[in-house]
């Protein structure tokens, strides 16, 4: 079976190290992909259509049907390809994925400070008490470390989530959420497994935003005895 890993804003590879031997030495040789535009430097602006047909390039080279594995970001890109292509997958994992798209504050007061200071250029700086004020408004700190075109590279994929229709997916899917994660609440989880008719929910306790890099064995064991049912 061919795994294919998507991680979410400039998450460091390495972080992924346990969870990927963990399926090594099960047989399971995963392909993580370097998502582009939002792990370095660039010089292109990309949107979703655009990641959709990046990753159908690389399905495109297997034989098969592929596991797609998406975290954070890397679900939200996971899911509206998992609409589009539903041919190309056999299973789509998500793993607190970005993608739900929220009307009510305070999380729609998030989006809108995190597109204006994104079309502004801005950088926070100063004491650690305004960047810690920002953290929590904004919710995602990669944002500081962002150039431009990454900037709006990330409104470009907010701006998606009014599109993605979760009900739409029809691959068997798996989904992770960490009970404690201030990003992506746990709520936004359940309502995934409830749209996505032929899904399973799992919650990971004691873990945030990233299950699979503090508890990767968990995570792990759930997805290999899924896939040997």
């Amino acid at each position: 079976m061919k795994v294919i890993i998507l991680h979410g804003w400039t998450y460091s590879l390495g972080n992924w190290q346990t969870f990927l031997e963990i399926l090594i030495k099960k047989g399971i040789y995963p392909n993580m992909l370097n998502v582009p535009g939002l792990t370095s430097k660039n010089d292109k602006v990309w949107n979703m259509e655009d990641y959709v047909n990046w990753l159908k390039e690389i399905v495109d080279k297997e034989k098969d049907k592929v596991i797609l594995i998406g975290h954070s970001n890397g679900g939200r890109i996971a899911a509206n390809f998992a609409i589009k292509y539903p041919e190309k997958i056999s299973k789509l994992i998500l793993i607190d994925s970005a993608g739900i798209y929220h009307n009510e504050l305070p999380l729609a007061l998030k989006r809108v400070i995190f597109k204006t200071l994104a079309k502004a250029g801005k950088v926070v700086k100063g004491s650690s008490i305004l960047k810690n004020i920002f953290y929590k408004i904004v919710g995602e700190t990669d944002y500081i470390n962002a150039n431009r075109n990454m900037k709006q590279t990330m409104i470009n994929l907010l701006n998606s989530d009014k599109s993605l229709k979760p009900e739409n997916i029809q691959t068997p899917t798996l989904i992770f959420w960490g009970k404690e994660d201030k990003i992506t609440p746990v709520s936004d989880g359940r309502l995934l497994n409830r749209l996505i008719k032929n899904s399973k929910f799992f919650v990971i306790d004691n873990a945030r935003h990233s299950p699979q890099f503090t508890h990767p064995k968990e995570v792990a064991d759930i997805i290999l005895n899924t896939l040997t049912v």
